[in-house]
């Protein structure tokens, strides 16, 4: 059996929950993540600008039996189904890898941690429910 070498990065061309992070920039949080961490950063794969597209997030997932894991610039890159990214979970965790978000600071290397990330991700989905219908009270009161 081979020994598996790296964390392979992983950023995106395209806006995240309207941030658009410049790509450069991405790649110096995932690289500082790494160092901090004492990862091997492997370089990033990029993906495509295309709404919905995953393409280049698959072709990474593919190679987990050769890398250690990923590194996200952030667990928002992830798809915005949740049966989508329970699968990456999956994929991630069933080759023994570990899966990193690198603005968030999180770690996914267990069940409890893919509860944990879920729980943002819920948060982040709901938020602009919330705020929208906070400044339609407002407005209605004025």
């Amino acid at each position: 059996m081979s020994e598996r070498l790296g964390y392979r990065g992983y950023i995106g061309s395209r806006p995240y929950f309207g941030s658009r992070v410049p790509q450069h920039v991405q790649n110096l949080v995932i690289r500082d993540c790494c160092q901090r961490s004492g990862l091997l950063y492997l370089l990033s794969a990029v993906e495509y600008a295309m709404p919905g597209c995953f393409m280049m997030l698959e072709r990474v997932l593919e190679e987990l039996p050769a890398i250690e894991g990923i590194v996200l610039y952030s667990l928002f890159m992830l798809p915005e189904e949740r049966t989508r990214r329970e699968r990456v979970y999956a994929r991630v965790l069933g080759e023994g890898g570990r899966l990193y978000a690198a603005v968030e600071g999180f770690a996914v290397a267990s069940e409890a941690d893919v509860r944990r990330v879920e729980d943002v991700w819920r948060l982040e989905q709901c938020l602009p429910r919330c705020w929208t219908g906070e400044l339609a009270r407002r407005g209605a009161r004025t």
